[in-house]
């Protein structure tokens, strides 16, 4: 009888490793998981899976569990903060060696780099979002409310802006009122990126855009908008959201979408080609 494969799960911080790991044990799939202790979420020990705990940094480390485990295949899921990356990490040697070796030392880089490595020692990263495929939006209106016509000329102004953006890797989100640029994304995330907009338009209505990147790499990098957005977008009284199709997921699909009718906001997913 043939061995059942392990994968292996990088978690980072958020409710996406916990989705993660929730559709693998439906799908009857077997899961170890290395946990980033700055990052994820300590009762993810809980949760009756194999948990290592490996800090920031420690790349060597990673390696030598995941193939410890009979791991070639692994994903990522959770985010790692970009201010943790940069300012935080303790590189270990084999970490230091790749960083030496980048052209540049943005996140996609970074995460890429590492990416390879792990190729190299024969565990090659997977699409994270291999097992949630209910989570990510086709094309069209996801709410019982559709975008407005001044919601849907923000969408499309907002989407040029935020592509630019996105293709330049500074950020994925814009919000957007009358057709204006009211803030973008940097490294402060979308959340705070939304916050900033209310502040400075008094928490007027508003339109929030996020998009994918031209070369999204859903093995590491996967827009994802959950719950907590969407209430602050109902606190804040954002009324329209837009996401790219098919490669966004939406954590907590349907309770999100329950926060969006219960405040009226309208949410649409919109080919990532259009």
């Amino acid at each position: 009888m043939q061995n059942r494969r392990r994968y292996g799960l990088i978690a980072g911080n958020g409710q996406f490793p916990f989705l993660v790991l929730e559709a693998a044990r439906s799908l009857g799939v077997d899961v170890v998981v290395v946990a980033i202790k700055e990052e994820a979420f300590p009762r993810i020990s809980d949760l009756g899976y194999k948990t290592h705990w490996i800090s920031l940094g420690q790349l060597g480390k990673l390696i030598e569990l995941l193939k410890r485990e009979g791991v070639d295949q692994a994903l990522m899921a959770g985010q790692v903060q970009h201010k943790q990356i940069f300012s935080s990490i303790v590189p270990d040697r084999r970490l230091l060696k790749l960083l030496m070796s980048l052209g540049s030392r943005n996140t996609d880089s970074l995460i890429g780099g590492v990416a390879d490595v792990l190729e190299q020692e024969g565990i090659r990263l997977i699409d994270s979002t291999v097992f949630l495929k209910p989570l990510i939006p086709d094309p069209g209106v996801l709410t019982r409310r559709s975008p407005s016509d001044s919601e849907i000329k923000d969408i499309h102004y907002g989407r040029r802006i935020a592509r630019e953006m996105a293709r330049m890797d500074i950020g994925q989100s814009v919000v957007v009122r009358h057709q204006a640029c009211v803030a973008v994304e940097a490294m402060e995330g979308t959340d705070a990126t939304i916050r900033r907009a209310a502040g400075l338009t008094g928490n007027q209505p508003v339109t929030v855009i996020k998009v994918s990147k031209p070369r999204q790499d859903m093995r590491f990098d996967v827009p994802v908008i959950g719950v907590p957005t969407l209430r602050l977008m109902a606190e804040v009284r954002a009324s329209a959201l837009a996401v790219d199709a098919r490669r966004t997921l939406l954590l907590d699909r349907t309770e999100l979408i329950g926060v969006a009718d219960r405040h009226r906001i309208a949410i649409v997913a919109f080919d990532p080609q259009s």
